[in-house]
């Protein structure tokens, strides 16, 4: 007899590299579940995607309760059949991945895990329905069949970012809250008790409410010093939004340039223009030549 032949794990469809080998079955509903590459795979995902809105859909009409005293019914079996369906798709990416334990306790393994046990758990212990509100955490699955992962890069731009600015935002925000504390100071002296401004704590309520423009209007001052002192703080809230979003903003454009001209081919497949931070080829998996962390050096320099 022919012997079996046995493939090893393809690096460019499954996050978990490395582990055991897979079957020709195994490999081929490894393309299937996390590739993007071919028919089949985008029809799984198109699939799993409409079967993750009516599901979430269905959790949110539930808690309706005429709809749930109208139609609990079709409700239930909606409910359990996307229940056998998605549970027999964790057990298909558990049996094709490489290393089943490290995708398990992965974050996606792990909300596809608990998406899960509130129907088996709701149906085997009494009284637990209210448990059932966690399969809303299928929503976040949304982010794995849109391919997350092809965003990486605009998300590594946002880390980037926030560490360049973080102590710049911090000093903003001790210098906000200082703000803060003098404006709800000076209107609890200002309005006082007679006027609902019952202590300063409660006055600083007002006064961080007021500046980030929320405004529920349960407290209000009623002089004319007052009032203005208002109006000044309305202003101020302003600028609490605009100045971090600029300082930010140019961070991330920073960011995204410098990641645009970062040109660092793979000796393996030649591909160029890899992340900052990149260690390992984005496409085969290869150990690039060196890790480019320009940045982040010039950014620890510029600190």
């Amino acid at each position: 007899m022919k012997r079996r032949e046995r493939y090893h794990f393809d690096a460019r469809h499954d996050p978990f590299l490395g582990g055991r080998t897979l079957s020709p079955i195994q490999h081929k509903l490894n393309e299937i579940i996390f590739g993007v590459d071919t028919f089949a795979g985008r029809l799984f995902d198109i699939v799993l995607l409409i079967a993750i809105m009516i599901s979430v859909l269905t959790v949110m009409l539930e808690s309706v309760h005429d709809l749930q005293v109208r139609y609990g019914q079709i409700f239930f079996i909606i409910e359990w059949v996307l229940t056998i369906l998605f549970t027999i798709e964790y057990l298909l990416r558990l049996s094709c991945v490489a290393k089943p334990l490290r995708y398990a306790t992965s974050f996606f393994g792990m909300v596809d895990l608990l998406s899960i046990l509130p129907t088996f758990v709701a149906l085997a212990i009494p009284g637990s329905q209210s448990l059932l509100v966690i399969r809303a955490l299928r929503l976040l699955r949304v982010f794995r069949v849109l391919k997350i992962a092809h965003c990486m890069k605009e998300a590594n731009y946002l880390w980037i970012a926030f560490r360049a600015t973080q102590s710049k935002i911090l000093v903003f925000l001790v210098v906000v809250m200082t703000i803060i504390l003098l404006m709800g100071s000076a209107m609890y002296l200002i309005e006082g008790p007679t006027n609902g401004f019952t202590s300063i704590p409660k006055s600083v309520y007002w006064s961080i409410v007021t500046m980030t423009t929320v405004g529920y209007g349960d407290i209000a001052p009623q002089t004319v010093l007052g009032q203005s002192l208002a109006a000044v703080a309305m202003i101020l809230g302003y600028g609490i939004i605009i100045v971090p979003t600029g300082v930010f903003s140019v961070e991330i454009v920073a960011a995204s340039r410098a990641g645009k001209h970062l040109d660092m081919p793979c000796t393996n497949c030649d591909l160029h223009q890899h992340e900052t931070d990149a260690i390992y080829c984005k496409h085969c998996g290869e150990k690039l030549p060196r890790a480019a962390r320009k940045f982040e050096l010039s950014r620890q320099d510029e600190a």
